[in-house]
């Protein structure tokens, strides 16, 4: 059993240096904790940004490296995310889509693997 995410939920990117609070879209009507609910839907997209990236298949690192001779040059975070989180929970739907929960991953374009680190609805449970 996991946790659910919810609005404001912390992510975590593997190539990122800061974390983010996920912003739910995907449906504003079941809530949790005084916060909507997040669903497999809610991929991450600006403003959402963890700080800078140092991930060498993003473009814009790729170049920055390039012109510094080789050295390894972090740009700023711009989620590229084209698939929803995964899995999402097998039972829990909302809005007709899965609910998205705290064991949850979302792969990031780039090669990033964003997780959710915290979310404030540590007192639900969902599998």
């Amino acid at each position: 059993m996991g946790n659910p995410a919810v609005s404001t939920a912390l992510c975590q990117c593997t190539f990122g240096v800061a974390p983010a609070p996920l912003a739910v879209t995907s449906q504003s009507t079941a809530m949790g904790v005084n916060f909507p609910f997040a669903t497999i839907m809610d991929m991450p997209k600006l403003p959402m940004t963890f700080g800078m990236c140092s991930s060498i298949a993003n473009p814009t690192v790729a170049a920055a490296t390039a012109a510094a001779l080789g050295v390894l040059t972090p740009m700023p975070c711009i989620p590229a995310c084209a698939a929803p989180w995964a899995p999402g929970s097998p039972t829990v739907i909302i809005g007709g889509k899965p609910a998205l929960n705290n064991s949850s991953k979302c792969i990031c374009s780039y090669g990033g693997v964003i997780s959710i680190t915290m979310t404030p609805a540590l007192t639900v449970q969902i599998p």
